[in-house]
């Protein structure tokens, strides 16, 4: 008989945020799959749990998951976290779960705090409709493509970032969504939690002078609200093109995007750059 995975939230910042049924879960698995094993090494001892952990990170999934996958075919039971919040959520433990579908092992969900429905809650930008975008590519190409993609959404869009992307995720986000509304919502649950209410042009003269620090949740509000893309002059495309292009991509591909995002042909947009009209 098969063991049992257990998907467990744990919290996001404030140690108090767990729940008793996480905890008892985490004491009564065989073995727990951590993100980080520092990080959660350190939650266990809190709540003086000495458990067996498996270091499951993007780097280990496929060989990881093959093993973790074989010991409760065995009939071991596992806890799955990540550094905090919820798991499977931007995070290898999908990769986990799928496995388990696979080989019909039973998955159990231990519900926690998630930083995107927190910081959802307390944006002031309406929560009845949101598209959780997670974390933006550092792949060029595939970050304006999500971009252009996501601007024409109407619902409340919610990513993740990091310190040290913030500005020129902003700067993007003005460039391709226009000057929205936006929610900065910066270490929550944490001692020096700090919710800034803007707009995207206002987070950008925000931290003009300042350093970001700690992790970021945006809620920027959907489609609708900012300046539409028909207003646009098909030189305002162009130019979206040709700063593209200074960045390194390809000219065609700088036109499709720009295309995408301001609602222009790409072979107009394309003329205008190599001067042919």
């Amino acid at each position: 008989m098969s063991g049992k995975l257990f998907v467990v939230g744990t919290p996001i910042g404030n140690l108090g945020d767990i729940t008793y049924r996480a905890v008892e879960t985490l004491k009564s698995v065989d073995f727990i799959c951590a993100e980080d094993t520092r990080v959660t090494v350190k939650l266990l001892n809190h709540f003086d749990i000495k458990k067996h952990l498996v270091s499951y990170h993007e780097h280990s999934v496929k060989q990881v998951s093959e093993e973790i996958v074989e010991r409760m075919l065995s009939g071991e039971s596992c806890a799955v976290v990540s550094d905090a919040g919820m798991p499977c959520i931007s995070d290898p433990g999908e990769d986990l779960v799928r496995r388990c579908i696979e080989n019909d092992i039973p998955i159990e969900v231990v519900p926690g705090p998630t930083a995107m429905a927190s910081a959802m809650a307390i944006s002031g930008i309406s929560p009845s409709r949101f598209a959780f975008e997670g974390f933006l590519s550092v792949t060029k190409k595939q970050r304006y493509s999500h971009l252009a993609e996501a601007a024409k959404d109407t619902h409340t869009l919610i990513f993740y970032e990091a310190p040290h992307k913030l500005t020129a995720t902003l700067s993007d986000m003005l460039e391709y969504f226009g000057d929205r509304k936006i929610s900065i919502c910066r270490e929550l649950t944490k001692i020096h939690e700090e919710v800034i209410r803007t707009t995207i042009s206002g987070a950008l003269e925000y931290y003009s002078d300042k350093n970001p620090k700690g992790e970021f949740v945006l809620v920027v509000e959907g489609a609708g609200s900012e300046k539409p893309a028909e207003e646009l002059s098909i030189e305002d495309a162009a130019e979206q093109a040709r700063r593209l292009i200074s960045e390194g991509m390809k000219p065609a591909d700088a036109c499709k995007e720009a295309a995408k995002s301001t609602g222009f042909r790409k072979s107009d947009i394309y003329s205008i750059i190599n001067g042919k009209s």
